[in-house]
């Protein structure tokens, strides 16, 4: 039974759990907690893991990092919230969220899908040696859509277009569904021809980028 925890690392991610917990009434200790969470960069999660007194479990919330970072504890496991964060926002950036459970044991799954829970997450278990694909995947739903509204907003300002006008067109794709529509739906590669020839254009450094991608766009159909 977990009833008090000690979240390491105050940036984005342990700002929030911290809130989240203390809004579900679980004291934050750093004297004899049960649940040790470690919030802090991947490059620093082994160093840190070391200096924790053995006992309480130890768990890490990065997507990349395997468990064995955390040696030399053996109650360990990893929970990684699948959700980008800001310092401008507080816990409720949780709320609908799925996270990534890795654990090497059935007491340790257990625990870190009742911590997903109370922390207001959707848990999923994730296998260690698929670790590496299913943060590939986290990265491109969330760094690369980043990278698409700024190459998209270079080609809307090229054109004397406000790049924010994109942002409802991008929520709504999302709304949606994912649902594709556009040119390479109704398979009009002229259009998409059209489009290589502007970019070559107004900003050709995004050009292999739109080819790639109507390229997997068309794979993926």
């Amino acid at each position: 039974m977990i009833t008090s925890i000690h979240v390491v690392g105050a940036g984005r991610v342990g700002s929030a759990l911290a809130a989240r917990l203390a809004e579900r009434g679980l004291p934050l200790t750093e004297h004899g907690p049960h649940l040790v969470l470690l919030c802090v960069p991947d490059r620093a999660i082994a160093e840190v893991a070391r200096t924790v007194e053995p006992g309480p479990w130890v768990v890490h919330v990065s997507g990349a990092t395997p468990l064995a970072a955390l040696a030399p504890h053996v109650r360990r496991f990893g929970l990684h919230p699948l959700q980008t964060f800001t310092r401008g926002r507080g816990a409720e950036q949780l709320d609908g969220a799925f996270a990534a459970v890795t654990a090497e044991t059935e007491e340790a799954r257990e625990l870190g899908f009742w911590l997903a829970r109370t922390l207001g997450l959707e848990p999923f278990e994730l296998p260690e040696d698929k670790r590496d694909a299913y943060h590939a995947g986290a990265a491109i739903a969330s760094n690369y859509l980043v990278t698409l509204r700024r190459a998209a907003g270079s080609l809307l300002e090229s054109a004397g277009a406000p790049p924010a006008a994109l942002d409802p067109l991008m929520r709504r794709t999302i709304e949606n569904g994912f649902e594709l529509t556009g040119p390479i739906a109704r398979g009009d590669w002229a259009t998409v021809e059209t489009h290589v020839a502007a970019i070559r254009r107004e900003r050709p450094k995004l050009e292999s980028m739109y080819t790639t991608l109507a390229a997997t766009t068309k794979e993926l159909l």
